[in-house]
């Protein structure tokens, strides 16, 4: 199957989705399974992974919902509160849907850059893996020297990297991103989405040159072996349309054999998500 391992779904409000400033005014509308169908159908993904776009169990519930009515979507990452003294009652509520694959908590919005060592959001992670899911790090690239505290922490976790860490792409800045990322690809439970990357660029002028360097540096990082292709649709159209990114990334690992290129494609996320 070819997949996409990151999109989302929602259905707008300003209340609930108040960080789409007015720059984001192309998604400040509805984006739900019948709008997906239509990108991934024409450029072949056979099926998606939907990420939450809201810290609430009332979402997660309603990803599963979408995913029980749709069968392209193979997957779903929702929230919980790890921190929560209830974790362990709200799991064995959730898990055993078995669309539910995996969770994630929006680090990178927390104004506690150090979040992600806390006591209890680390007894949430150790939580997870007796319920088979797995978590989604979502940060910028200045909590990467955390990040890698974090996983070190948790070694029987299996943990994604959520838009290779967001690095300064608008500013052109490889350092210190690829030294921490390059050390962070040294543990094996790590895996990373190719996701996210043409928002972190300038929307209006980004090059496929612009990303090439970044993408290089992942390849090499990573491997295709723990890489898996996202697009982050629909938050990508502020930058590209969906055609566009699979394009390039397409045109990116080309020169790979095909067994590497249905790995980035495909195969990570079907083998890490248990699709």
């Amino acid at each position: 199957m070819k997949i996409d391992s990151h999109q989302h779904f929602w259905q707008y409000n300003s209340d609930e989705y108040g960080w789409m400033n007015d720059s984001m005014y192309r998604v400040r509308r509805d984006f739900l399974p019948a709008h997906l169908k239509q990108e991934i159908s024409a450029v072949g993904i056979d099926g998606v992974v939907a990420v939450q776009a809201r810290q609430s169990l009332v979402e997660t519930e309603w990803l599963l919902d979408l995913a029980a009515g749709s069968p392209f979507i193979k997957g779903v990452v929702g929230w919980v509160s790890l921190i929560s003294a209830d974790l362990d009652r709200e799991l064995e509520r959730i898990s055993p849907d078995r669309r539910l694959k995996g969770v994630r908590h929006v680090l990178q919005d927390e104004t506690d850059d150090n979040y992600i060592l806390r006591e209890d959001f680390n007894r949430g992670i150790k939580a997870l893996e007796a319920f088979e899911l797995t978590y989604d790090i979502l940060i910028f690239e200045c909590h990467l020297p955390q990040a890698l505290r974090f996983v070190d922490r948790h070694p029987r976790q299996i943990f994604i990297l959520d838009h290779i860490a967001k690095p300064r792409i608008r500013e052109g800045l490889l350092s210190p991103w690829k030294a921490n990322l390059e050390e962070l690809s040294k543990r094996e439970h790590v895996y990373c989405k190719i996701s996210g990357m043409v928002t972190e660029a300038n929307w209006e002028t980004w090059s496929e040159q612009n990303l090439e360097v970044y993408l290089e540096v992942v390849l090499e990082a990573f491997g295709p072996e723990r890489l898996m292709f996202g697009s982050d649709w629909p938050l990508c159209s502020l930058a590209c349309d969906y055609g566009t990114w699979f394009d390039l990334i397409s045109r990116f690992i080309a020169p790979l054999s095909e067994s590497e290129q249905a790995r980035i494609l495909g195969g990570t996320a079907v083998e890490v998500y248990g699709l």
